[in-house]
């Protein structure tokens, strides 16, 4: 069993350097991904992946596949969306969900359009589902910065972020700029889609975030605890991802998604934290 988990890693350098960003990712995104949760979001980390496509596109055809152009084509794309949901929201006084959901539809298809439009099937399969064998150093360096900034800003902004989850009346009575702090989260979600995009693809990107916070809350009943635990589970997904690729001969990004997702169905199944065969014994207690 352990040569089977070690051998991929120690015979091939581009599975080392797959794993080496799928983790920098595993410990940035899933963060994020429990405040999402929280603050019921959950859909728009993939509201926000799908963005982005256009600026991906327009970085594809200026600089073909470079990681700079697209991150930065993506980056912007994805705040414009962000930020357009927001102005649109205020200056009509409709509902953000639903000018949020109408434009990252408009950009959907103007990304895929625009991908069509110049590049080939292969290009426009690897914008979309990405490349986490094909990982280079420039992909590495924006991971690991991604992470780096994601936990910095997250030490500042852990107890405003918190009391916007559970009390917003109390934080704005407080002068907590709960405002702000939300445009500034949004901001790390789009930063951390944005680096998961060139191992991941814009359709994929929001697995690894939102699947291993979905699964925390079986197993944490306080929001530091499910952090770890999505952490936790975010690594065990791109272990056995990469792992089950190798072995499986199965698309790397995909396989680690489908991990994530096995772990989410499990911790349904058996998590402390109102999983099922809890709930069952519950019931059975007190029948």
């Amino acid at each position: 069993m352990a040569d089977a988990l070690l051998l991929p890693f120690t015979e091939f350098g581009f599975l080392r350097r797959a794993l080496v960003g799928g983790l920098a990712l595993a410990l940035s995104a899933p963060p994020l991904g429990v405040f999402l949760m929280l603050r019921r979001m959950s859909l728009t980390a993939d509201v926000l992946a799908h963005g982005m496509l256009p600026g991906v596109a327009l970085g594809f055809i200026l600089a073909g596949l470079s990681v700079p152009a697209l991150a930065a084509g993506g980056m912007a794309a994805g705040l414009l969306v962000v930020l357009g949901a927001g102005a649109l929201s205020r200056a009509t006084g409709g509902r953000e969900d639903a000018s949020l959901t109408a434009l990252y539809l408009v950009a959907l298809a103007a990304g895929v359009a625009l991908l069509s439009w110049r590049g080939s099937a292969v290009e426009l399969t690897q914008v979309l589902f990405g490349s986490v064998l094909g990982v280079d150093d420039t992909a590495l360096l924006l991971m690991a910065g991604t992470a780096s900034l994601t936990w910095l800003f997250l030490a500042f902004a852990w107890r405003p972020l918190v009391l916007e989850c559970f009390d917003p009346a109390f934080g704005q009575a407080v002068g907590a700029r709960g405002g702000l702090w939300h445009l500034g989260f949004l901001g790390m979600v789009v930063l951390n889609l944005v680096a998961a995009f060139s191992a991941l693809g814009t359709l994929m990107a929001v697995g690894v975030m939102m699947l291993p916070a979905i699964a925390a809350r079986h197993w944490a009943m306080q929001v530091g605890g499910m952090v770890y635990a999505a952490m936790a589970l975010a690594v065990l997904a791109v272990v056995g991802g990469l792992v089950a690729s190798f072995w499986g001969d199965l698309p790397a990004g995909p396989a680690i998604v489908l991990a994530a997702g096995g772990l989410w169905a499990a911790s349904l199944l058996l998590g402390p934290n109102d999983g099922l065969r809890a709930r069952l014994r519950r019931r059975h207690l007190a029948g």
